[in-house]
């Protein structure tokens, strides 16, 4: 699969995401996505289509509390994604925007 990313590795185009495209990406990091992993995704994009912009780590995690299961925690996010960067990380696999606050 070809895909037009960034030069921070995000997709150009957000609109072009699926569960494929989310497993190509999450292929750099050796994980192997589950129904869990995509629910976790789906929200972070309903976090970019609700508020203009891809979120902080810490807006995210309240985001994700309120929406998919408020045993989601940084530590729970790291663990199950095999990053230390979560909002950079989510925001990449779910195919929108760095957030604003990422280097």
């Amino acid at each position: 699969m070809n895909l037009a990313l960034d030069q921070d590795g995000h997709l150009v185009d957000y609109t072009i995401w699926n569960e494929q495209v989310a497993q190509e990406l999450a292929n750099t990091l050796d994980l192997e996505l589950t129904a869990w992993h995509f629910e976790i995704l789906q929200a972070v994009r309903q976090f970019y289509q609700q508020f203009g912009h891809s979120p902080a780590t810490r807006p995210l995690i309240k985001f994700l509390m309120k929406t998919v299961s408020p045993e989601v925690n940084n530590a729970v996010l790291q663990e199950r994604f095999n990053t230390g960067l979560v909002a950079r990380h989510l925001s990449r696999l779910a195919g929108v925007p760095k957030p604003a606050n990422c280097l």
